[in-house]
């Protein structure tokens, strides 16, 4: 494989196969905690909504949506691309220790941000009146503006010291702040608040404590992982980076593209078909987005893990484990996939007969979110290693795409015409990636090892369908589901331990048995 001329001369490491074995370990174990944190999350967020509505009601629910819809447009302009930013400069400057690029990175940026969110606060508290009264025909929205300007700025500080964090290459510490610890301050806090009578203002109030109890957490975390050297008040900050400036204006450009990425669909069924519709299609593409869960897990620390090695110029290195870490997303996202295919109408039919039709809604975006595992942390790469500008033309030329596809689709095929354009988009944006990333990184994800991955395919499809033949139509729909996703992932997950483990895969599966043995060692020890 040809490196591009782009691509400054490889320094090969000492013991390739001990620093492997390190980097793949530090990205599997903190990407299980992400996981677990993700699906922490989504538990405790369907039992907390329950209480919310049948507590405060549709109309307040109503009221709080529209609230975090200005907050949610507000939080696309006041990061200013600093925060995505933060992951890749903050993990390159420690690496090559140049701790007074990094005192000045970290300086500035709080300083910007301050400055940038105080212009927005002071807008949407003097915007709020007309925005409840006229644009949203809420007059009780007025009453709460306050509060929701507070979770816009405490958002976005929350957001970049985790991102921060995430340069530190600390994803495990920072998602038991975000996941483990925000979660449950949140619920308790709208218990207690909600109980002594303070309705939404006791929920959104409850928002805003909570993310002051994270951001002291985060901002004492990242004091403790910053050197010395960089977190000295004293003397002048560094200039900015000119490319700090570059990438955060891309990363800028990248949220609002994205921003309209993901509405398009629904707002031409919003637009061309009805509500009933829009609530099935938003509930199944609800559950499409978890397929890629194993992919973001991988991110949240591969991502800096790659800015890291690049600017150490571990090229082999980089190049290993995108292809092992590639392979892994997609071998432990199948057994998802083809449960959520297989048996899309029982899934659909857990939430009411009315849902049920969502079910063709699983397989289309299932197709295309395969896409995003299949080619890995491709565009996480590219955005690393500086390719930033090729994002930009991608996404652009994509979401010009999306709108396109949605407007001639959702008149005629309504929701299966919203989810083909969706598919179609994922699809053809992942494809540029990898395609990019190969010609300007010399970077590709593929090699004969992905054959390994037929035979316990081939076990985990034959087991689904001989499931949904025999019980399918017995046990109930949420019983059928379980049982097909546990047998799933335990046929894939022996058979390729048996057959289809190269030698890269054996080191990770060491190094996890590793730190797996030694976390019950030492709870053992510790009992």
């Amino acid at each position: 494989m040809m490196m591009s001329a782009s691509v400054v001369q490889e320094v090969a490491p000492e013991n390739p196969d001990q620093d492997f074995r390190h980097y793949m370990g530090r990205v599997t174990s903190h990407s299980a905690v992400f996981f677990l944190g993700t699906i922490f999350n989504a538990l405790a967020a369907y039992g907390f909504k329950v209480y919310l509505a049948r507590t405060l009601g549709a109309r307040l629910l109503g009221i709080y949506a529209l609230g975090m819809t200005i907050v949610g447009i507000a939080s696309i302009f006041n990061t200013l691309g600093i925060s995505q930013a933060a992951v890749r400069f903050v993990s390159s400057y420690n690496a090559t220790q140049k701790f007074d690029l990094l005192r000045g990175f970290l300086g500035r940026s709080i300083l910007l941000l301050l400055l940038c969110n105080g212009v927005l606060a002071t807008a949407m508290l003097l915007a709020g009146p007309w925005i409840a009264t006229r644009f949203y025909h809420t007059p009780e929205l007025q009453g709460y503006m306050g509060l929701f300007t507070l979770i816009m700025i405490l958002g976005v500080f929350t957001t970049f010291f985790s991102h921060v964090l995430g340069g530190y290459q600390n994803i495990a510490q920072r998602t038991v702040i975000n996941n483990f610890i925000r979660t449950p301050a949140t619920i308790l806090l709208t218990l207690a608040l909600v109980s002594a009578g303070m309705g939404l203002r006791g929920y959104v109030m409850a928002q805003v404590l909570s993310a002051l109890l994270v951001l002291i957490l985060l901002v004492t975390l990242v004091w403790r992982l910053t050197p010395k050297l960089a977190r000295s008040f004293s003397g002048p900050l560094a200039p900015v980076d000119k490319a700090v400036v570059s990438v955060s204006a891309t990363t800028l450009g990248l949220a609002l593209l994205g921003f309209g990425m993901s509405h398009a669909d629904v707002v031409a069924i919003g637009r061309y078909r009805n509500a009933h519709e829009l609530g099935v299609y938003a509930l199944a593409s609800a559950i499409v987005g978890f397929v890629c869960i194993v992919l973001n897990s991988v991110n949240q620390i591969f991502g800096p893990t790659i800015a890291d090695l690049y600017a150490r110029k571990q090229h082999d290195l980089l190049s290993r484990m995108f292809q092992t870490l590639t392979k892994w997303i997609l071998g432990l996202t199948l057994p998802l996939a083809a449960v959520i295919m297989i048996f899309a109408a029982p899934i659909m039919r857990i939430f009411g007969r009315d849902f049920e039709p969502g079910w063709i809604i699983l397989v289309i975006g299932t197709i295309g979110q395969l896409t995003n595992s299949g080619v890995g942390s491709s565009g996480t790469l590219l955005y690393m290693t500086g390719r930033h500008r090729y994002l930009i033309w991608i996404q652009g030329a994509m979401a010009l795409m999306m709108v396109v596809l949605s407007v001639l689709l959702v008149p005629k095929w309504g929701i299966i015409g919203a989810i083909s354009a969706a598919a179609l988009t994922n699809l053809t944006t992942n494809l540029c990636y990898l395609v990019v990333a190969r010609r300007t990184l010399g970077l590709f994800p593929y090699n004969r090892s992905y054959f390994r991955l037929l035979l316990p395919g081939a076990g985990m499809l034959i087991s689904l369908f001989v499931v949904r033949e025999t019980i399918g139509s017995i046990w109930p729909s949420w019983l059928t589901v379980g049982t097909a996703l546990a047998l799933a992932y335990m046929i894939f997950i022996s058979v390729a331990m048996a057959f289809g483990l190269n030698a890269d895969d054996k080191l990770i599966a060491q190094a996890i048995w590793t730190r797996v043995h030694g976390m019950f060692h030492k709870a053992e020890v510790n009992g």
